[in-house]
């Protein structure tokens, strides 16, 4: 009886993790930024979060934008990891499309960037990717 009450409580505070994360992104400190993708990195890869984001993917993709254009190297290379992952999470709605058609340009921008970091450069080339494949409905 105890666990089963237990899994809402530990629902919420993963959930409330999360959110911190989620706020973390927007850290001045390319350091907190790091560590929030890192985390983001980990929690996306081992659970399905699809309603979770859901509701917060505009929010998610707009910070994963900022990380993208402003971070440099490592924060990049991160931000590019968890996107393709929210892209997995997302699946081939709608959601998923309009996400990656959003983020298409600036990915592209980066991976063409000769002065961007090699990691960067594969990372958004691995986004790229896989979110065609995944959540782009035309076929070009």
């Amino acid at each position: 009886g105890s666990e089963v009450a237990a899994e809402p409580c530990q629902e919420e505070e993963a959930e409330d993790r999360l959110k911190e994360h989620m706020d973390n992104l927007l850290d001045k400190s390319a350091k907190m930024r790091q560590a929030a993708l890192q985390s983001l990195r980990v929690a996306f890869s081992s659970k399905t979060l699809s309603e979770f984001l859901l509701e917060r993917r505009l929010t998610l993709t707009d910070s994963l934008e900022k990380c993208l254009k402003k971070g440099k190297g490592e924060e990049q290379a991160l931000a590019g990891t968890v996107l393709t992952l929210l892209c997995l999470q997302m699946g081939s709605g709608p959601e998923g499309e309009e996400m990656f058609h959003s983020l298409k340009p600036l990915l592209i921008s980066i991976l063409t960037d000769g002065m961007a970091s090699p990691s960067a450069r594969q990372s958004c080339a691995m986004a790229l990717g896989v979110c065609c494949y995944i959540a782009a409905a035309d076929l070009e």
